[in-house]
């Protein structure tokens, strides 16, 4: 039995931005997730010890980033990548999400400013996280001080982003304590317009409208995005589409059950499973796309993050 739409949530959708593809530009959505942000600007931000503004290196030149530390002894670090489709987010827009990682998982975590579409388009953001990624590995020093318990994390575009420098990490030789998919974009191939490719996905039809992130929204994305639609089959923006999963690092994925992207995120950890990843799954019932962002109104969207951020901890305290 499917459990209900949480009745918080439903209040809230109404009042959630980017939900008018037809008239959205990348600065109007940009624009819309900083006014979201700004209107909680009254609510106090989790503590952490210290938030301060750094650069690390991207694919084409440097990047700015945020450092969050909650503890000033040696800890994990994980490197963070925000979502907003690409297109959208910024470090502002995800500051709460990020400061909540660094106090539930103890580690010192630096959120990523990656370039986005569409004046940098695919794979300009991923070669950005994994260019960044490497970059803080080769600092560990200044940061949590421990190589062997570094771990990648995301949401949604972010989660993308987040997969897909954890491939390119293994193929590279570099050992992840763990990988934090929230709510992923794991395969664009159609860019969410083609009905035989999004009939695979029974939520991109179940879900398609009417629960915040709409399909059509999906499609306006990686239409920014992809320069070709072509490039949908690439793992660098499909990781569900990479040829091998095996050996990749053990991964906590989440997904939301009123979300289009739901069942390619189920089907990314039943392909990291299969190929022999330790994978934790959170079905996020009751739940919507951009729940990790809704703690402070719901409980229940508050729980299931909490309860993702811990199995995340876990890997990252073992190391890699």
């Amino acid at each position: 039995m499917t459990t209900p739409l949480d009745p918080v949530i439903a209040q809230i959708i109404p009042l959630l931005p980017l939900r008018d593809p037809d008239n959205m530009t990348p600065q109007s959505a940009r624009d819309a997730l900083s006014a979201l942000a700004a209107a909680r600007a009254a609510v106090p931000p989790p503590p952490v010890t210290s938030a301060e503004a750094i650069e690390v290196k991207g694919a084409a030149g440097p990047l700015a980033a945020r450092l969050y530390r909650n503890s000033t002894g040696k800890s994990p670090t994980v490197v963070f990548f925000h979502g907003g489709g690409w297109v959208a987010g910024d470090l502002a827009t995800h500051d709460r999400q990020a400061r909540l990682l660094a106090i539930e998982t103890g580690a010192v975590v630096i959120s990523v400013d990656y370039r986005r579409p569409p004046e940098v388009r695919f794979p300009g953001a991923f070669e950005d996280a994994f260019a960044a990624t490497k970059d803080v590995i080769a600092r560990i020093a200044e940061f949590g001080g421990d190589a062997a318990r570094v771990g990648v994390s995301g949401d949604s575009a972010g989660g993308n982003l987040a997969a897909a420098t954890a491939i390119a990490c293994r193929d590279a030789g570099i050992k992840l304590a763990g990988q934090l998919l929230v709510y992923p974009v794991t395969d664009v191939v159609g860019n969410f317009a083609d009905t035989k490719e999004n009939a695979r996905f029974p939520s991109r039809n179940e879900n398609a409208e009417g629960y915040f992130l709409s399909r059509a929204v999906m499609e306006w994305f990686c239409g920014h995005y992809l320069a070709n639609r072509s490039d949908g089959t690439d793992w660098r923006v499909s990781p569900l589409r990479a040829k091998n999963l095996a050996g990749l690092a053990p991964a906590v994925v989440t997904t939301a059950w009123f979300d289009p992207l739901r069942d390619e995120g189920k089907a990314y950890a039943d392909a990291l499973a299969a190929a022999g990843v330790p994978t934790k799954y959170h079905h996020g019932a009751g739940l919507i796309h951009g729940y990790f962002g809704l703690g402070e109104a719901s409980e229940t969207a508050k729980r299931e993050a909490q309860a993702a951020r811990a199995d995340f901890k876990t890997l990252l305290d073992k190391g890699a």
